[in-house]
């Protein structure tokens, strides 16, 4: 269940709770903008996400936009609405996976560093649910390793947000297309690392994907009674998971992870 609670364009100030899996917020909202909050766990906080239903929905290509920040992703959608349908912005990786799943667009634009889940490990867990999904990487991040990463887990684009407009629609069409679009920009240095060096390819350390989460949430600070309430797990289950990922990676300090989790990518360096 997704509880709405207000909408941008005068809707009828009034609480009203829809399951969305049955196509039914697309119907109340359409040609609407509605900001919805909903919980990815019990006991967890609400995350908020942007809902964008117009007439032509069916017409046209659909995008779902996942950036933690809400200037930029609204640009994005400025820049894209005239080619292609832009049917949702979400701020974090874990209500990614919930509206993908929800919505399922044709394509996701997505940052690498979000928090609760990275872009890379929401797509770990996307490409499973919804293969037919594309997914281009618009990101700060420039590490040609991190860019081998993600086109290694099946990315269709690798773009820099320094990269122009017009490249980014390029990289889009490509996407549709099916074909794959790496920014020039790092292009050369992601050939180069395949060409020298094949296993640079490959995670030193494969944690599973909980303790990937356990590992992000526990980097950016978060209390392991908050981890337990979003991952709908227990408190106990999280300390297990502290200590086994301790252990697997060798580390014994909480700043050993956070330096960890910083040079894999697996949460954005402040």
């Amino acid at each position: 269940m997704l509880e709405v609670l207000r909408s941008e364009k005068a809707w009828p100030e009034r609480r009203k709770s829809c399951d969305y899996t049955d196509g039914s917020m697309e119907s109340a909202f359409l040609g609407h903008v509605a900001t919805v909050y909903y919980q990815s766990g019990l006991g967890s906080g609400f995350h908020r996400a942007f809902i964008l239903s117009g007439s032509d929905a069916m017409k046209r290509p659909s995008i779902l936009l996942a950036d933690d920040h809400t200037m930029f992703s609204a640009a994005l959608q400025k820049l894209l609405e005239p080619e292609y349908e832009v049917i949702g912005r979400v701020e974090d990786g874990r209500s990614l996976v919930k509206m993908a799943q929800d919505l399922n667009p044709d394509l996701v634009l997505v940052d690498v560093g979000m928090p609760l889940l990275n872009g890379l490990d929401a797509w770990r867990e996307l490409r499973k649910l919804l293969p037919k999904l594309k997914i281009i990487f618009l990101t700060m991040n420039p590490d040609p390793i991190v860019a081998n990463e993600a086109l290694r887990l099946g990315a269709s684009g690798y773009l820099l947000k320094s990269s122009e407009g017009g490249e980014l629609l390029v990289a889009v069409q490509n996407a549709l297309r099916g074909s794959t679009y790496v920014t020039p920009q790092i292009r050369a240095a992601v050939e180069e690392i395949f060409i020298r060096d094949p296993k640079l390819l490959t995670r030193p350390k494969e944690l599973t994907d909980r303790q990937r989460e356990v590992l992000q949430m526990l980097a950016e600070g978060r209390s392991m009674a908050e981890i337990a309430d979003t991952l709908c797990i227990a408190l106990r289950t999280v300390r297990f998971h502290k200590y086994q990922i301790m252990e697997e990676l060798g580390v014994r300090t909480t700043a050993e992870l956070v330096q960890y989790a910083i040079k894999h990518a697996i949460i954005s360096p402040q």
